[in-house]
């Protein structure tokens, strides 16, 4: 596939009754040429590690000469073609511009764009790409800073407001970047959740567990979740009864918890709480008859401090 071939350049005069004194688009031209600052290879492409200029740096130099002599551009696309490659989008386009003098009267060029991008930007890609040189083609921007510093330039140096202005922007860009860096490192570093329940297991001694459990109450756990640290420490008593004893601590009997269930019924009982098996799995997520004595006593002290009402 190939681009259309682009027309010839065209010139169209100012209209009629512009002002004679005016300078035409040829002088403004000329004008901006003289103010334009250089250009260097400031981006970096990444992946296929080569350095290259931007359009951001290619128009940012060139506003504030533009701006000084009156000159601006209006871009149209003249010709557009695009195919699909796998998942690669491959736009061909001929761009118009007309380059307008502050006398109304333009040059008309057109510019050829390549791009391809593997999402909707190859359009956006070639348009810039096709701005770029036509910018250092009509202008004949410089490209090497020596050029602006060189002993033997025969052209006078940038106008002082468009240094100021460059160096404005510049210093803008560095002190934004500066307070992204400082907001970055003012932000508190998120601090690793303790595991209670996995502390609460490996607690050898009832102190030790104890100051689990205090640690947990201190941080704000909530009730159901100290109520999951004291079943792992009846677990650990009731462990410590078995002829093999594994991270268990303190004595007990098998009848413990057969008097804690017959005290907690009776608790119920007297609330009027015939919901109780129910409500005891919703908390704990084991029956009544599967729980330790531990369990059962803290749910019968949360019926009786609520004066009959869970």
């Amino acid at each position: 596939m190939t681009i259309a071939t682009p027309n010839p350049v065209q010139y169209l005069p100012a209209p009629e009754g512009a002002p004679s004194d005016t300078p035409r688009v040829f002088a403004a031209i000329g004008g901006v040429m003289s103010d334009a600052m250089p250009v260097g290879k400031n981006q970096q492409n990444t992946q296929q590690n080569y350095k290259f200029r931007g359009i951001d740096d290619v128009m940012s130099a060139m506003a504030g000469p533009m701006r000084k002599h009156g000159l601006f551009i209006l871009p149209t696309i003249a010709h557009h073609e695009q195919t699909r490659d796998g998942k690669m989008t491959r736009v061909l386009i001929t761009m118009r511009y007309h380059v307008y003098g502050p006398a109304g009267d333009c040059l008309v060029a057109e510019v050829p764009g390549e791009a391809s991008d593997f999402a909707d930007k190859a359009t956006n890609k070639a348009q810039s790409a096709a701005l770029k040189y036509l910018l250092f083609t009509l202008f004949m921007l410089p490209v090497d800073g020596r050029s602006i510093d060189d002993g033997d330039r025969h052209h006078p140096e940038a106008p002082a407001e468009h240094v100021a202005e460059t160096r404005a922007r510049q210093g803008a860009k560095n002190q934004r970047r500066q307070q992204r860096q400082e907001q970055r490192q003012e932000q508190p570093q998120p601090q690793a959740r303790r595991d209670y329940e996995a502390e609460a297991r490996k607690a050898n001694s009832p102190e030790a567990f104890a100051k689990v459990r205090a640690a947990a109450v201190g941080a704000g756990a909530p009730a159901d979740y100290v109520a999951r640290l004291d079943a792992i420490a009846a677990e650990k008593r009731a462990a410590a009864q078995q002829p093999t004893q594994v991270e268990g601590f303190g004595p007990g009997t098998a009848t413990v918890a057969a008097e804690a269930e017959q005290r907690l019924r009776l608790a119920a009982s007297r609330a009027n709480l015939p919901t109780l098996d129910a409500d005891f799995q919703t908390v704990y997520g084991i029956p009544v008859d599967q729980a330790t004595a531990q369990q059962l006593d803290t749910f019968r002290e949360r019926i009786e401090a609520a004066g009959g009402t869970k």
